[in-house]
């Protein structure tokens, strides 16, 4: 009869650790055809960097926020609408909203 063979704890808990560490990669280090766009997403729906007070994806606290970004096509971001922005359209660094007129 022929051994079977066996995994110890502590491999099994680096295979896992390995595992959790690719799946929580951010997304934005995968996608290479986009590009950091501020003040373009939806209220909860940003991909990063949502300001102080938050943790990252999905925690912008309004519409158009412009300390929180969403990744676009490269080459998207400045022919996108963003109501907040001084020029009207999205912009590749986060600015400060303008205020409503």
């Amino acid at each position: 009869m022929t051994p079977t063979p066996t995994l110890s704890a502590a491999t099994l808990a680096l295979a896992l650790g390995s595992a959790l560490t690719l799946a929580s990669a951010p997304v934005h280090a995968q996608d290479a055809g986009k590009e950091k766009c501020y003040g373009v997403a939806l209220k909860g729906k940003n991909d990063c960097a949502a300001g102080a007070g938050t943790t990252c994806a999905g925690t912008s606290t309004r519409d158009h926020q412009g300390n929180a970004w969403k990744l676009v096509p490269k080459g998207s971001c400045e022919q996108t609408a963003s109501p907040t922005s001084e020029t009207g359209k999205g912009q590749l660094m986060a600015f400060k909203e303008k205020k409503a007129g």
